[in-house]
């Protein structure tokens, strides 16, 4: 009975987790449309960053976890903070000053299919399949139908799409740098690290453009700031670590097309978003392909 209660529980933590990871990390599309509706964009992802670094700083350290000691992770890490957070998440949020929610969430997951590319890059690369070459090439076309239909209805500026079609190639590149060179400190150290250099990045930038002047403390910009610093990047990513060394790679990739879809309902339920005809089928699409490259990439290849 006991030994039934103890898989019951874990099996429950299981469950709970991936409930965090999934909606919290596919609601911070729509926390970041709220708080730059009313907040300039560069200084609201900085201090986002800023207010979440020390949490998890104290969080890492009170685990023991040590601080990078040779100059090589300093570098890796600096680079993908500029890459994916600085980058990628910076372009995120200035685009959705003017582009809803669902749309951003669903261009950044190709993320996935750019990933996919990347990786056959190098001489550690490996060639694509069949299947996964004919899913990223679906999902481009998938983008293309979105973007396209946004750009005829008038939706958002150009600079907008732009930057949200930059930001996965950013994210999926200091994805694969990553990867490529391994650090010799902790995960969640490493996590805090990017945090906080992407914070003071952002926050000096935002200053630097006069952001500040245009800062008003109003409840939804708190309530965004605060949702995204302590459950975005806190919560959600001590969930997604502690799966990383529960479950397999193939059910831990599944938050790469659910987010889309949980941001998607959000910004309909909460903030009234539609998308077109031609729209709906863009995103058909893009979840289709993403779904569909994320496992034939792990498929197990033949030697």
């Amino acid at each position: 009975m006991n030994e039934r209660k103890t898989v019951a529980t874990y099996d429950g933590r299981i469950l709970l987790a991936f409930a965090i990871v999934y909606i919290v990390w596919g609601s911070t599309y729509l926390a970041i449309r709220v708080g730059v509706h009313e907040a300039p964009p560069i200084l609201f992802a900085g201090l986002r960053f800023l207010i979440a670094a020390p949490l998890m700083l104290a969080y890492a350290a009170w685990s023991g976890m040590r601080w990078p000691t040779s100059r090589r992770d300093w570098w890796v890490i600096s680079v993908t903070s500029l890459m994916m957070l600085v980058g990628a998440n910076g372009m995120v949020t200035w685009a959705e000053q003017w582009v809803q929610s669902n749309q951003a969430a669903l261009i950044v997951a190709t993320s996935a299919l750019w990933m996919a590319g990347f990786g056959t890059l190098g001489a550690s690369g490996e060639p694509l399949g069949r299947a996964t070459l004919a899913g990223l090439v679906v999902g481009f076309l998938g983008v293309a139908v979105l973007v396209g239909d946004g750009l005829r209805l008038e939706a958002a500026p150009w600079p907008a799409y732009l930057m949200l079609i930059l930001s996965p190639i950013l994210w999926a590149g200091g994805s694969i740098f990553a990867r490529r060179y391994p650090l010799t400190c902790a995960p969640l150290m490493t996590a805090a690290l990017q945090i906080l250099i992407a914070g003071v990045v952002q926050t000096g930038l935002g200053l630097a453009l006069g952001e500040a002047a245009a800062w008003r403390w109003t409840p939804n910009v708190i309530g965004a700031v605060l949702y995204l610093a302590v459950f975005g990047s806190c919560v959600a990513f001590g969930a997604y670590y502690w799966l990383v060394h529960q479950v397999t790679p193939a059910q831990l990739g599944t938050y790469a097309y659910v987010n889309p879809a949980v941001a998607v309902v959000l910004g309909w339920l909460l903030l009234g978003e539609r998308l077109s005809t031609m729209q709906l089928g863009g995103t058909l699409i893009i979840l289709l392909s993403v779904v569909a490259v994320t496992l034939a990439s792990r498929r197990p290849r033949k030697a």
